[in-house]
């Protein structure tokens, strides 16, 4: 194959072509090239997809499509050997053994016959992995060119796999093992706030009590045809009642976690908050937001973008705390947490800047246990090695941050549903500092995202249960 620097595609013409003439190509197969080939063909044979399917299965590992290797030698035909002006016409090929990921194949083409009535050339194609056995082999029949032809290199365009699903179960995958913890879902009454502890139920997550207008919930259920059959429902009219009803549940029936359905997060928390018949703990309540990002290589934690509106600096470190304590629940030991602000520099204009500071002092004092604290740090600072290496910050946290801690509500939120919607992050969201945790997402989130949140409940009860022994 020509060289990848060269910036120009040219042919050989059937002419210039003679028996016994070949060309070779050599690829490793990955996992991506695994997820492009079935996004293209349509070919989800759980063989090449599913781990623990392939695992028991004939070859005891995921194993690439037969015809990524023909894929190969169409490669060589069109791009060089002929080249440019090649019509494939047949192709015929015998699959010897399986190819897994990391194998490395060496694909070769030999010309082995021409027919100078049509400029048709058949070739030989062989494929040995990198221990030389043969992995494939067969022909393939070309209309090869008959004048040269030598065209500026088109590069093709960089693809990023939408691994949403891979994601998904990683992040279940935190709670592997853990028995399914009781939850108060209060006002379930759309179809993703009811799909939410639904699929979490499926999971074996959580086991849901339906809280609201039972006429709604089963509506809702027909409609969406979800399966509402063995799950308990506790009918009330409407919105507050439902905040109550499951704030209840929490505090005196010993269920384990509160979610929030269709209703207002102010009609939730002032049943959260209520200081005669609420759940208030310790420490000030904020929320977390845990986001699995496709351009991060790993779980980012955001705080606090829905509850705390312009939160003090000692309410501030309440939230940091939360969110370090989450943080080594999720198996982050001390998780690099980055005080976010325009700008990277303390500026006595700037109160954001000032409160980065100053809490990073209270971090040494023990104020703040647990994390890593750097601040003031811009966005970039915080998430980009590239960024931070060319400011010249040196901390520990620039550019590896697992923990976003941001000024205020406006700018968490912009920071979150940016992340979300433009980064397609995979969101979960959670509130602590209460008597149980509390999953509250918005009303447009998904269903996947409320059914992560539920995972992340569960895994703060049996984190602190096995605390309170």
């Amino acid at each position: 194959m020509s060289h990848s620097g060269d910036p120009f595609i040219q042919n050989r013409t059937f002419d210039e072509i003679e028996v016994g003439d070949s060309a070779q190509l050599t690829r490793t197969l990955s996992t991506a090239d695994i997820q492009l080939f079935a996004a293209i063909s349509g070919d989800i044979n759980p063989t090449h997809l599913d781990t623990e399917f392939a695992q028991a299965g004939q070859f005891r590992d995921i194993v690439g499509h037969s015809l990524w290797g023909g894929t190969l030698v169409s490669a060589i035909l069109g791009t060089e050997f002929p080249g440019p002006g090649t019509v494939y016409v047949s192709q015929n090929f015998n699959f010897w053994r399986p190819v897994t990921v990391g194998d490395t194949i060496t694909i070769s083409v030999t010309c082995r016959e021409k027919h100078e009535h049509n400029h048709h050339i058949v070739f030989d194609c062989k494929a040995v992995n990198q221990s030389g056995v043969k992995v494939m082999d067969g022909c393939a029949e070309v209309a090869a060119p008959t004048q040269r032809i030598r065209r500026p290199k088109v590069l093709p365009p960089e693809i990023k796999i939408a691994d949403r699903e891979e994601r998904f179960r990683r992040m279940l995958s935190l709670v592997d093992g853990l028995p399914p913890i009781r939850l108060a879902a209060a006002c379930p009454c759309d179809a993703d706030s009811l799909r939410g502890p639904l699929q979490a139920a499926v999971l074996g997550l959580v086991t849901p009590i339906l809280i609201g207008p039972d006429r709604k919930i089963r509506a809702v259920a027909e409609e969406q045809m979800l399966d509402i059959k063995g799950i308990r429902i506790i009918n009330v009219p409407d919105n507050f009642a439902a905040a109550e009803t499951a704030v209840a549940l929490c505090r005196d029936e010993g269920v384990s976690a509160l979610m929030k359905g269709s209703l207002s997060t102010r009609d939730l928390m002032r049943a959260v908050l209520s200081k005669t018949a609420g759940l208030r703990g310790a420490r000030r309540i904020s929320h977390v937001s845990v986001a699995s990002v496709p351009t991060y290589p790993k779980l980012l934690l955001v705080t606090d973008a829905a509850i705390n509106i312009a939160p003090t600096l000692e309410e501030k470190a309440d939230i940091i705390q939360n969110a370090i304590d989450l943080a080594e629940m999720m198996g982050i030991a001390a998780p690099r947490v980055a005080l976010l602000a325009a700008t990277d520099t303390v500026n006595p204009k700037m109160p954001a800047t000032l409160d980065a500071a100053a809490l990073c002092e209270m971090a040494e004092h023990g104020r703040i246990r647990g994390g890593l604290l750097a601040g003031p740090l811009a966005f970039d600072k915080a998430v980009s090695p590239r960024a931070a290496n060319i400011k010249g910050i040196r901390s520990p946290v620039a550019g590896d941050a697992d923990i976003l801690v941001v000024p205020d509500i406006e700018s968490g939120n912009i920071v979150v549903r940016q992340l979300e919607y433009l980064a397609d992050a995979l969101m979960g969201g959670i509130v602590l500092g209460g008597r149980v945790p509390i999953v509250l997402t918005t009303r447009a989130d998904t269903a996947q995202t409320r059914t992560v949140s539920c995972a992340i409940a569960q895994l703060i009860h049996y984190h602190n249960s096995r605390e309170a022994k």
